[in-house]
């Protein structure tokens, strides 16, 4: 007879997910998971595969959570402006117990140029972003917000370019005050 799981599936991935995002994929041993997540090596093994699957798995949940709510919020602002530099923010000011820098910039940093699954979930999700911002400079410009001396699709380009350079000196640098300023003179390009 089959033992049943004596754990969350979902928390213990959640667990995963903060530390791959804290800590990188290489430095992130099956001891610091089998720790952190709180169940055996091999649960793990057996519901989430090797240490790479279980990665590519946390890295899927930060797309669902973490951006997806992100995206979430932005819907919901009365200012595309103001969504826009919500993506910026976020990027900046970290919340209390959260790991510095964006899961998906950091993957890309540390294995999308020799892992071929690592780089295509990083392309996806920087294409994510970049059709999201696309489709609020689209509504910005549409509405007169902002201004449409730009082509939308160039537009969006160089935000998303933008945001993932701010997302990798987030993690690199404290100097919020500094971020805050790029911001400002990166999203002057709307006016």
């Amino acid at each position: 007879m089959a033992r049943s799981k004596e754990y969350d599936e979902n928390i213990v991935l959640h667990r995963a997910m903060k530390l791959f995002w804290h800590q990188g994929y290489e430095k992130t041993s099956m001891q610091d998971l089998v720790a952190h997540m709180g169940i055996h090596r091999r649960s793990i093994y057996d519901n989430f595969g090797s240490k790479h699957a279980l990665y590519m798995k946390a890295l899927e949940r930060y797309a669902e959570t973490v951006e997806a709510n992100l995206e979430t919020q932005i819907k919901t602002l009365d200012s595309v402006k103001q969504g826009i530099r919500l993506l910026f923010e976020v990027a900046v000011h970290r919340k209390e117990h959260q790991p510095s820098g964006c899961f998906t910039v950091n993957t890309a940093v540390e294995l999308a140029e020799h892992d071929r699954e690592a780089m295509e979930k990083v392309m996806d999700r920087f294409s994510n972003t970049e059709n999201l911002l696309h489709e609020l400079v689209l509504c910005g410009q549409t509405s007169g917000e902002i201004s449409d001396r730009h082509e939308a699709e160039r537009l969006a380009q160089f935000l998303n370019n933008s945001l993932v350079g701010v997302r990798v000196l987030a993690k690199t640098s404290h100097d919020t005050q500094k971020m805050e300023e790029i911001i400002d003179v990166t999203l002057s390009v709307l006016d």
